[in-house]
């Protein structure tokens, strides 16, 4: 029952009546002492006033350094979004200096993405940017489909395909369609306007930046440029897309008239419409010139077996 009743008691005062008590095992004041006089327990009240305050000052002390601390976790976490753990240790490492734990943060976040570039990336978002006659297609990986609906990864994905607009390269299998590799954009200079994110960069830190900050194998994987000519005009459609811009499934085509456009709207209908009928049939190959002689054979024998039964 004694237990319980102190229980009830500020903390302060259990601590008080613990030291109180064990001072009392080594004779320090007992109950015995009934004669003690009025001077003496003034002092015991002023002693125990005392002691009170110096809890309660060093509670308070503590309560405010953890709540100061707990902001400066939550200030560095909103700038960057890295994880929690790695944030803490990047300010206890720089004594609590938010500046100096960014700068940590970012350089130990630059080599844990290098760590993880080796790690098979399947999830991501396909990207478009447009311009007059002109659009772009960009694929962006990453590890798990949580990442690829984060805003700064998608943002990224955007600003990667509006660089490539000004990708060219006169070798080009099909006429105004040019296809390219991560190779072509890992050195061009990207400016970047983000809350988390900004800042003059290349292409190459930008990926392993927003890899450091997601924890995840992040990588520009292809892309293509499709152009039309001025008597024509492209079009795209983008399949399970979260925002303008961004999908998971894309196709584009390239319409054109023989003369000028006089309706360039109803023209821009019927090359989406179109690009969404390419997206539903899966095709395997874009013009009849690029199907090999394989698959010509394989799809022979396929309808001569269907022509038997």
């Amino acid at each position: 029952m004694a237990f319980f009743r102190n229980a009830k008691q500020p903390l302060g005062i259990l601590l008080y009546n613990t030291r109180l008590s064990t001072c009392s095992r080594h004779g320090y004041s007992t109950w015995a002492t009934k004669g003690t006089s009025f001077a003496q327990s003034t002092d015991t009240k002023a002693s125990k006033t005392a002691y009170l305050y110096w809890v309660s000052r060093r509670f308070n002390s503590q309560a405010a350094s953890s709540a100061e601390q707990m902001s400066l976790i939550k200030q560095l976490r909103e700038r960057t979004s890295a994880p929690i753990k790695d944030v803490k240790a990047s300010l206890v490492d720089c004594n609590w200096d938010i500046e100096a734990a960014q700068k940590e943060l970012r350089k130990r976040g630059k080599v844990l993405a290098m760590k993880k570039s080796s790690r098979t990336a399947t999830e991501g978002l396909l990207a478009l940017a447009q311009l007059e006659g002109k659009a772009a297609v960009i694929e962006l990986n990453c590890e798990t489909d949580f990442v690829a609906r984060n805003e700064i990864f998608e943002y990224l994905a955007l600003a990667l395909a509006k660089k490539a607009l000004f990708v060219q390269n006169s070798s080009q299998q099909i006429p105004g369609v040019f296809s390219f590799g991560p190779e072509c954009l890992e050195d061009l200079k990207l400016n970047l306007d983000h809350p988390k994110i900004s800042g003059e960069t290349t292409i190459q830190n930008a990926v392993t930046e927003v890899a450091a900050m997601m924890g995840e194998n992040i990588k520009l994987r292809r892309g293509v440029v499709m152009s039309t000519s001025s008597h024509g005009v492209v079009s795209a459609y983008l399949h399970r897309c979260p925002q303008p811009g961004l999908g998971r499934i894309a196709g584009i085509l390239s319409l054109e008239v023989e003369n000028e456009i006089s309706q360039l709207d109803a023209l821009q209908k019927v090359g989406s419409e179109l690009a969404m009928h390419i997206v539903a049939a899966k095709p395997l190959f874009l013009t009849k010139e690029l199907v090999t002689s394989d698959v010509l054979n394989n799809e022979r024998e396929i309808l001569k077996s269907q022509q038997r039964r």
